[in-house]
């Protein structure tokens, strides 16, 4: 999936000779903490709640008040996880997208974004996680899908966090299988570290309950 369909039609943007105040007015309504700023087609930039509030006045426009303007945006053709990185990178609750003439066609909230993750099927499917302490240099994602294979399950999918300045890696996959047994005794024969595993039995409530105060959070 890419940003173009990721673009939700809630949030508007502002033009540049509107007041301060209605940004901040429309933060609210829109539960976010910025938006776009936008001259016909033409993106200058992000602007912020914060920067806004430290305003000795709202009553001047966006251009008047000389706001700082982020410029941050996605492209239309980037992938959903350069979208991700981009929003976290810069602690962003919306980020513009623009198409290949640099002209703002739209914007992705980061609400929107975490619905369309938790609807993929590594997210939403049923089955068990595992987490495995591996050396760089031991990773084989062909090896360790071949073990989760061998006892009649496959990867729905995986990720890995690696910590700066050490060789060590932490690799995370989840799993069609609920059961996780058999599949961790086969890692532990194959001397594996398993750091934790998380059999969905049980969980699944637990676990949309957890999302759900999520989603209620960020509309706070």
């Amino acid at each position: 999936m890419i940003a173009r369909d990721l673009i939700t039609e809630e949030i508007p943007p502002l033009k540049p000779n509107e007041p301060a105040l209605k940004a901040v007015s429309w933060m609210d309504e829109f539960k976010v903490s910025h938006l776009p700023v936008v001259d016909g087609r033409d993106f200058l930039g992000i602007i912020s709640e914060s920067d806004l509030l430290d305003l000795g006045s709202a009553s001047n426009s966006i251009n008047e008040s000389r706001v700082p303007l982020i410029s941050v945006f996605s492209y239309a053709h980037h992938h959903l996880f350069e979208v991700a990185k981009t929003l976290s990178d810069h602690n962003l609750s919306v980020i513009p997208v623009l198409n290949n003439k640099d002209q703002y066609i739209g914007s992705i909230t980061i609400s929107k974004l975490m619905k369309v993750i938790a609807e993929m099927s590594v997210v939403s499917d049923t089955g068990g996680i595992i987490e495995l302490a591996l050396n760089v240099n031991d990773y084989s994602l062909a090896e360790i899908a071949q073990i989760v294979e061998s006892n009649n399950a496959k990867i729905l999918g995986s990720f890995i966090t690696s910590h700066p300045d050490s060789t060590k890696i932490q690799l995370t996959f989840k799993t069609n299988r609920n059961d996780l047994g058999a599949i961790l005794q086969t890692f532990n024969r194959y001397d594996y570290t398993v750091t934790a595993a998380y059999d969905q039995g049980g969980r699944e409530e637990d676990l949309k309950t957890r999302y759900d105060s999520f989603m209620k959070f960020l509309d706070l």
